[in-house]
């Protein structure tokens, strides 16, 4: 396999036969957004100049003119053996596209990036071991849970310094920008053994330095994470997790966890889901002696007597059937440090106050709260920190809206969050309510038992979210189009754009049923199963 340009031939006189079905304009990866030159139209340009062979170029339009400040759109030619490394083959139309390698393309989710710049300043991302060069420098890749990062800062670039990525965020120069390993997808040419980038990945480079980085270390960069292959065949594997499967595993293995996150991020929820019987402390109400046990004097015998602990007496008897539960030391952030030092020996030695055991079948998982939400909150002592494996929590529209649907939350407020995903959580003032995923919940309710009373919204999540509420669902009575989109288009959708339109397609479920559903449907089954329950359930509300 080797990196090669396409020739003007190949894209405007005798085009390749994905030409067919697509035109020859590249899509501007953020990556490549924040890596190009101003030139006028990337704040809100959605394609982007990229480089063809002998000098030639195709401009944001399709046109084989001159143009400056390009893009790259990697194009691999392949070799013998090389089709068995494509995954993830799918077919449209007679267009075909594959995955093969990864790369830091898109933006992270904006729900990680708080998170990742705090641990990015602090220098607590640890490093996953390899490099990406981006625009000719070498750029450490980190891990942030289970996904791969970089940071990008966007220096110089966009439309008056400002760049507008693909989630819509918009981007100031001198701000760090965190992006993620993802795969690539790539067209395929099959009769000519071709894949063509789906995007103009990067940008950055004069046309000789852009050729000597795709011949030298571009493929190996791209192709790293194949290696995944080798430790299959070594008898070991590498998976993708999400935050349940993670907790499972640690909980499996006896290892004790730790899950990280803000209010209502659903900590406790996520412990429930894998053991409903779970024995919840709550620390912030207990002391070393409650923890402990008390010790009694007993004047008959004339000596201190250990009495056990109440919620230990109840986790013995909760583990007498044989099965994994857990024990979930909540707050333990907020505990004092007192405490959290009786916490850490039950953790190390799995003995309460050196004399009682834990079950052997109990099993330690704790929470805590991040400090900026809490002045009453404590870092955590190094050595009771290093006894745990760490999870960090953070809800998305992607993770809750499942959720939602599983627990039969009010349709009013899924609508609302699918289209508005920045009012998922405000921020906390001390002189209102504010929203976050619980709140959320909060709000579901008071709506089904008052007949969707809007009126009641902003004593839970503050005047301002409230408001826009409620300007949300006037503003939809106007809504008399749904749009014309190609399956390409919908491809590059996220998963909160998805939902947006299912969202639309829902308002205009009576007018147009038979059209709004065919939409939804090619959006995906997910989406799909739930505009069909939204429908249901609107009805009988």
């Amino acid at each position: 396999m080797k990196s090669i340009f396409l020739s003007h031939d190949e894209v405007f006189t005798k085009p390749l036969s994905i030409f067919d079905s697509i035109a020859p304009a590249a899509p501007a990866s953020d990556l490549a957004k924040l890596t190009a030159v101003d030139d006028g139209f990337l704040m809100d340009g959605v394609s982007i100049n990229y480089f063809l062979s002998d000098f030639a170029y195709v401009d944001r339009f399709g046109r084989g003119e001159d143009c400056s400040n390009c893009a790259v759109r990697p194009v691999l030619l392949l070799e013998e053996g090389d089709v068995e490394l494509l995954e993830h083959r799918a077919e449209d139309e007679g267009l075909v596209t594959v995955e093969f390698g990864r790369f830091p393309y898109q933006v992270l989710d904006e729900s990680l990036r708080e998170l990742a710049g705090r641990e990015y300043k602090r220098g607590a991302l640890p490093k996953a071991g390899f490099d990406i060069t981006i625009a000719g420098k070498a750029c450490p890749v980190y891990r942030l849970g289970a996904k791969e990062i970089i940071c990008v800062n966007f220096a110089d670039g966009g439309v008056n310094g400002f760049v507008r990525l693909s989630d819509a965020t918009v981007v100031a120069e001198g701000e760090d920008v965190f992006l993620e390993m993802r795969p690539v997808r790539w067209l395929y040419d099959e009769k000519a053994g071709l894949l063509v980038s789906c995007m103009a990945l990067f940008a950055g480079y004069e046309r000789e330095a852009a050729a000597e980085y795709l011949d030298a270390a571009f493929l190996e960069e791209l192709s790293f994470r194949s290696e995944t292959e080798l430790a299959l065949a070594a008898g070991f594997t590498v998976r993708e997790h999400d935050e349940l499967s993670l907790i499972r595993a640690y909980v499996e293995a006896d290892i004790p966890v730790f899950l990280h996150g803000l209010s209502g991020d659903g900590k406790s929820d996520r412990v429930r889901q894998v053991d409903p019987q779970a024995l919840d402390i709550e620390l912030v109400n207990e002391t070393p002696e409650t923890i402990n046990g008390r010790a009694v004097y007993n004047e008959t015998k004339d000596e201190i007597v250990d009495i056990k602990p109440v919620w230990l007496i109840k986790l013995e008897k909760l583990c007498e059937d044989g099965k994994l539960h857990i024990l979930f030391f909540d707050e333990l952030t907020n505990a004092t440090k007192q405490t959290q030092s009786v916490i850490f020996k039950i953790v190390l030695e799995r003995f309460v106050n050196n004399r009682w055991p834990l079950p052997s079948n109990a099993r330690i998982v704790a929470a805590g709260n991040d400090r900026s939400e809490s002045s009453a909150a404590h870092d955590l002592a190094e050595p009771l920190f290093g006894r745990f494996a760490h999870i960090y929590i953070r809800t998305t529209v992607e993770n809750w809206m499942p959720w939602a649907v599983e627990h039969r939350l009010n349709p009013y407020v899924m609508e609302f969050i699918a289209n508005n995903d920045l009012y998922m959580r405000t921020p906390y003032t001390g002189t209102e309510g504010n929203a976050d995923p619980r709140r959320w919940e909060m709000v579901s309710k008071v709506l089904d038992k008052s007949g969707n009373d809007f009126s009641l919204l902003a004593p839970i999540v503050g005047h301002e979210t409230a408001d826009a509420f409620i300007r949300f669902f006037k503003s939809q009575q106007n809504l008399e189009d749904l749009g014309q989109y190609t399956d390409e288009e919908l491809k590059k959708f996220t998963v909160a754009q998805r939902y947006q339109l299912s969202q639309q397609c829902l308002y205009l479920s009576s007018a147009r049923p038979k059209e709004a559903k065919a939409l939804v449907k090619r959006l995906g089954e997910e989406f799909l199963a739930w505009y069909e329950y939204m429908l249901q359930r609107k009805g009988s509300v």
